[in-house]
């Protein structure tokens, strides 16, 4: 993973809250911290907030998550949340979320989300407007999927 492949960033600063006895982030935290930078990485695309989404009854509900820790942040570590979209299917989509301090990736990690109907509880084809934004978003263009 590289730093130049990301077009989007959110800054943040760890807080006290946020570190463990050794003063490095809890672990759990990083999550968080996918959560915030996927959720301000969203509003850039400019698409349907959640609120207008629910609107129409259809919604992107997290699928999977995963983290995969090479370093710590700290305590007032001042870090870049980088979130990107790396592949597009049928309903879902999938994005490469990551933490850096300055150009040091910290923790690495996946967020798989599944754009689906409420009522039926069950996936519904995205957008094809959703599609053009956010391949046209990124510097590294989403892997498309066939079926």
């Amino acid at each position: 993973m590289q730093k130049a492949d990301f077009a989007f960033f959110y800054p943040l600063r760890v807080r006290w809250a946020e570190v463990d006895m050794q003063r490095v982030v809890f672990n759990g935290n990083y999550l968080l911290y996918f959560d915030v930078g996927f959720t301000e990485y969203w509003r850039h695309t400019g698409l349907p907030s959640p609120q207008q989404q629910a609107l129409e009854g259809k919604e992107m509900f997290l699928r999977r998550s995963t983290l995969d820790f090479l370093a710590s942040a700290e305590f007032d570590d001042e870090l870049q949340i980088g979130v990107r979209c790396v592949r597009l299917g049928r309903s879902s989509v999938q994005f490469a979320a990551s933490v850096w301090r300055d150009d040091s990736l910290l923790v690495s990690g996946e967020l798989l989300y599944v754009y689906a109907d409420v009522s039926l509880r069950k996936g519904v084809a995205l957008p094809a407007p959703w599609r053009e934004r956010l391949t046209e978003l990124e510097v590294v263009k989403p892997e498309v999927a066939t079926n």
